[in-house]
């Protein structure tokens, strides 16, 4: 009887606590476009304000989340984000998936002087050229991720390179940072090919006859979706795959090895999530509650949709406010929990130094999944301050 009055006193108090004017968190992304994604990464941020809100919410205040599909689109994104923050007033904007979707919102938050908690886009940019005051990165950059990868890369006694990326931002500037990071400990590597398709459009025979032709000894490859099953079926069946080594962004996510399936390519070298495998406290917690709550499995966007809303709650709790100039201050160096471990924004560049998995693909049964993988911490793969500094604008952090 004692342990039900208890119960009941703990949910009336929560009940009661969090009767404020909600904290509204105006999320933007692309669940229309890339559902493969967005759906796990919707259910992530559920999760976390369900939790959150359980708990009594923040500021005695409940949490609650606005969220508009931006379809991919730029300018519908802008478009949103112009609406939830003048009508809606959200107290924060998060999201983005594409990192041209990215940098729009980035630019629509230093206009506006309004936080933006940028969970999935992973162009440099975002936090270097065109970083500003008010744009934080969760997830690890472009560069980051070629930095994991590149340490496998250097490894193999290949010297002649290819690269398959799409023509837009994230994909230019994974090739730039993957080609400066390998010649930088392999001086002795070329790049001997290189292969543009628009991003979801790629025509998988002409791409990869187009690149053998160059006679590569490896590939770096940065499509994903859709595109990365049309070109693993193709290298497949012409015998591209597994004999020519490949090095491949994202593509150990069970986003896309779900897609894949049993024609996941042996041996590819990736970053990515072996969520089955991980026996970390944090991970076995959030993996167990994910799994109760939606009756699946995580995946990476249900890992960075929660990490987004863990990182604004505990910004919001340090400010003691919703004031965007004192979630500002209170962002840079803010430690978070993820179910990946424990992260920071960097202080810097206001990059998160959640990290990634790496590892190789094989078959297990008809199912594609990580083997000898190893978590790669985010903060030992990101570049020296002063190489920050000579990319990022000093007003950048006035």
């Amino acid at each position: 009887m004692k342990q039900v009055l208890t119960a009941l006193v703990a949910v009336l108090s929560a009940g009661v606590f969090a009767q404020g004017k909600p904290i509204k968190i105006g999320e933007i992304n692309s669940y229309s476009s890339m559902p493969q994604f967005t759906t796990p990464y919707r259910q992530g941020w559920q999760l976390a304000v369900d939790e959150v809100n359980a708990a009594g919410g923040l500021l005695g205040r409940p949490v609650q989340v606005v969220a508009r599909d931006d379809a991919g689109k730029p300018e519908e994104a802008l478009r949103h984000a112009i609406e939830l923050t003048s009508k809606e007033q959200v107290d924060v904007l998060a999201g983005g998936f594409l990192s041209n979707v990215g940098l729009a919102l980035a630019d629509h938050a230093l206009k506006n002087k309004r936080l933006f908690v940028a969970s999935e886009p992973l162009t440099d940019a975002m936090v270097w050229e065109k970083g500003n005051r008010y744009t934080f990165r969760l997830r690890p950059s472009t560069y980051m991720q070629a930095a994991m990868l590149v340490e496998e890369a250097a490894k193999l006694p290949a010297k002649r390179w290819a690269t398959i990326a799409p023509n837009y931002e994230y994909g230019q500037s994974a090739v730039a940072s993957f080609k400066a990071l390998l010649k930088a400990r392999r001086p002795d590597v070329e790049f001997v090919a290189e292969q543009w398709p628009a991003q979801g459009k790629l025509d998988a025979g002409t791409t990869l006859q187009a690149v053998m032709q160059a006679h590569p000894d490896a590939i770096f490859n940065v499509t994903f979706g859709a595109d990365l099953a049309k070109l693993v079926r193709e290298g497949n069946q012409r015998n591209v795959f597994p004999k020519t080594p490949v090095v491949s962004m994202l593509s150990g996510e069970p986003e896309y090895l779900d897609v894949l399936k049993d024609e996941t390519p042996r041996g590819w070298i990736v970053t990515g999530y072996p969520w089955d495998q991980i026996d970390t406290k944090e991970h076995s917690a959030f993996a167990a509650n994910y799994y109760k709550k939606f009756n699946e499995n995580p995946k990476v966007g249900s890992v960075v949709g929660y990490a987004t809303m863990q990182a604004i709650f505990a910004a919001i709790r340090k400010a003691k406010s919703t004031d965007n100039e004192k979630l500002v201050t209170a962002m840079r160096g803010l430690t978070f929990t993820t179910p990946f471990g424990p992260a920071e924004f960097r202080a810097l560049d206001q990059q998160s130094t959640m990290g990634a998995y790496v590892g190789k693909l094989d078959l297990r049964g008809q199912k594609g999944s990580m083997v000898q993988w190893r978590y790669a911490d985010g903060r030992n793969y990101q570049p020296a301050d002063s190489y920050v500094r000579s990319h990022r604008p000093a007003a950048a952090n006035q």
